[in-house]
This record gives C-alpha cells, structure tokens and sequence, in this order.
C-alpha cells in the first residue's frame, strides 16, 4: 500500500503560498522547554546543549561512550529534528561521581550550554514543548495568504497530525510494521520494535483524524467524542455534544480525541466510535497486530494549539515563530501555511 503524508486533507485553504525550508540548518531552530526548574543537587546530572545537523539518539550514545558509561546512563526527552539547530537536555546518571569534563565530550556539532544537578532521571516526554523558529525562503505568493493562514490559527487551532518523520523515508516503516505483524519480519531491537509500534499508532490516528476533518467536526467536537482538557491532557467522555462543550472548545479550553490503538474496543460512542471502527477495518493488520502485543489504549488530542504564533518577514524570506506542546510536529502547523517547495531533511 502506498503512503502519502500530503494525500491526508488540510483544514484551512488548499490555495498556499510555497516557500523552502531547512535549506540551512540555521534556518530551522528548536529549543527544548522544560516547563521546571531543576533543583541543584541530586545524583543526576543534565546537560544542555546545542546541536547542528546531529541525531538524538546519536548524541546520547557519543556521551555515553567518552563517558565509560552503559548507554542506559544517558537519557534524553525527546527525539529533536536532525537538519537544523535545536537546544536541549540530556541527563546522566553519575551517583557519588564527579560533574563531567565538558571538554571531553567534544562532538561534532555539538556545544555545551551547561550542566547542572537534579534529583531526577530525565525520561522521555518530561519536557513541556518546543519552541520554533522557522525560515521560509524564497516565498512565492500573497503576504496576506500567509497573514491569514497564521490568524485562523491562533484562532481554530491546527490538526494534530502525527508528522511525516514519524513514517520513515517515503513511508517505510508503515510497511516495516505490517511485515511485523504479518510474521515476515524478525528483530529483537525493542527500540527498533518500538518506533514500528509508534508508527502503526500514528498512521492510524492521521488516518481518524484526517476523516474528521472532511466531516469537518474535528475541532469542535460530535457525539460520542472522548475530550482532552487543555490545561492537563486529562480525557473525559464519550459525551454528547451539548452547547456548553462547543462554547468550550471554541475558546480551545477542550479538544476531541482520536485513538492510539491498543487492545480492547474504542471507548468513544455513537458516529464517532463508527468512524474509529471503520478505520480500524480497513487496517486490519496493524489494528490486529496491536492489539496482540496487548498495548493499553490511548486517546491522542485531534487538534493543538499553537502559542505565541507570530510571522515577519525578512527581505524576500518569512520567519514563523511558535510554540508546540511535546509530542506535537511542527510540520503538521506549516502544512496549513505553506506548500514546501524542498525540505532536504
């Protein structure tokens, strides 16, 4: 089956300026936001750091390893983009040790802000969300397209799709994950295992998500929606749509949920547990195969909200500047602005 992340429908209008991004590193900038101030003390220390054009996962085994320590001593939050510029936090576990020698952890690419002590493990999705700042060179197209686009959205708010890194080049961990689960692939590297996992979630969430948006219902709410607070990600419902939901989720206080498939039937009611069903049919392989590793269900919000959205231009070039929450995509918010005429990453 083929995979187009630009086959899944926009919310806003199909008529976009184009514009290219990433075309140098320093065009696309990610700054990593705790949203906690680390104590001081503790038997842990995280650093911060800037990278260009380096991996994640690639950084924290480099540490590890000038180190002398095992690759579960370095942890991280988040998986940050490789082409472009990011600031972030690592953590290594070094109880009765010493603070490390920065100057023995010189990688390429790589620059130490600072290290500090905390009491914590830094694990995966403990920061707040990211902060962006984004070039769009060479835009071809009306400003005021741009203008409107970027006022709609402080408004209504984005889709939340999961972005098209999360699939692999041209897709190939969607069809990495079906052979999986059809048995026609073997591999015992559970991080390996893991992003498959995360992909059949996230191909199948696109896939509800986009159907509500051609239903037109997927920022404020139907029937039978299971909703997220804003404030706290907290779920309630299913619940029918009632006056005061729709006051709510037009002030972005609530936003309706999709699925991250699991084990078990969707807990939504009425239109909305259908179309879930319905999607879930027509991907039996990757809905089975999920289910069969017995994975709790979860609700993942249909919509973010961007903060702080602001656009500027600089010569013949925009900048877009925003925040997103962890787990939210920043090529999910530009698809809704702009048609990327290259993105080399």
């Amino acid at each position: 089956m083929s995979f187009d992340f630009e086959a899944w429908p926009r919310a806003g209008s199909a008529r976009l300026p184009r514009a290219a991004i990433r075309v140098k590193p320093e065009d696309f900038l990610v700054e990593e936001q705790l949203g906690f101030e680390l104590s001081g003390q503790g038997e842990f220390v995280w650093l911060e750091i800037r990278k260009t054009l380096a991996n994640t996962d690639w950084v924290a085994r480099q540490i590890a390893r000038r180190l002398g320590l095992p690759g579960s001593a370095v942890s991280y939050s988040g998986l940050k983009d490789r082409r472009a510029v990011t600031r972030q936090f690592f953590s290594i576990h070094l109880p009765g040790k010493p603070d490390p020698d920065l100057d023995a952890l010189d990688l390429p690419g790589v620059e130490m802000l600072g290290a500090f002590r905390h009491r914590r493990k830094l694990r995966r999705g403990t920061h707040s969300g990211n902060r962006f700042r984004i070039r769009l060179r060479d835009f071809a197209g009306e400003p005021e397209q741009l203008r409107a686009g970027v006022e709609r959205i402080r408004g209504e708010g984005v889709p939340n799709y999961f972005g098209p890194q999360r699939f692999g080049h041209d897709g190939a961990n969607v069809e990495r994950a079906r052979a999986l689960y059809r048995g026609e692939l073997k591999s015992r590297d559970r991080r390996f295992l893991g992003l498959l996992h995360s992909t059949a979630r996230a191909l199948l969430f696109n896939e509800v998500l986009a159907r509500r948006i051609e239903r037109g219902d997927w920022a404020g709410g139907a029937d039978g929606d299971l909703w997220m607070l804003d404030s706290s990600q907290s779920i309630f419902g299913p619940e029918f749509l009632s006056e005061e939901l729709s006051r709510r989720a037009a002030r972005g206080e609530i936003h309706p949920t999709g699925p991250l498939w699991g084990a078990g039937q969707s807990p939504a009611g009425g239109a909305v547990a259908e179309l879930e069903r319905a999607v879930a049919a027509a991907h039996p392989e990757l809905t089975q195969g999920l289910a069969d590793l017995g994975l709790k269900p979860e609700r993942r919000s249909l919509r973010m909200m961007a903060r702080d959205l602001e656009c500027a231009p600089e010569g013949d070039d925009w900048w877009l500047s925003f925040t997103l929450g962890r787990g939210q995509f920043a090529t999910a918010l530009l698809r809704e602005l702009i048609v990327v005429a290259s993105d080399p990453a």
